[in-house]
């Protein structure tokens, strides 16, 4: 079985630890955190992950901002990015089917579940 490799880029540590555990524990995936949204990019650049996971409001950086930063770099112009945000409802998501302006979204709190399968699906698309 192949293990992605996920950075989780999020300003709150306790949200990623208990993010990253639960992905770890499937055994299906490592993951990096990185809660300092100035260094995502030169984090992503080192880890070169399978797939982001990519909070949408943080300080000194959104995730939009980041975003566009790994767009516009060669090297990871191509991973897949899943907006996590509590700026959108589970009712606004559900409607728009987890896509909203060809980005996918997550809304906080997370269902673990619902992440794993949202993270499935991004990797088959890319793949």
């Amino acid at each position: 079985m192949t293990i992605h490799k996920i950075l989780l880029v999020d300003d709150e540590p306790a949200f990623t630890r208990v993010i990253r555990n639960y992905l770890q524990e499937s055994g299906r995936f490592y993951v990096r955190m990185e809660n300092t949204s100035t260094k995502a990019l030169a984090t992503a650049r080192e880890f070169k992950p399978d797939l982001i996971l990519l909070d949408v409001i943080m300080p000194d950086m959104d995730g939009g901002e980041i975003a566009a930063q790994l767009r516009n770099d060669p090297r990871l112009n191509q991973t897949p990015i899943i907006f996590l945000t509590a700026a959108v409802s589970k009712e606004d998501v559900t409607r728009q089917g987890e896509v909203i302006g060809g980005n996918t979204f997550l809304p906080k709190p997370v269902d673990a579940e619902e992440l794993i399968g949202a993270i499935d699906r991004k990797l088959r698309a890319a793949a």
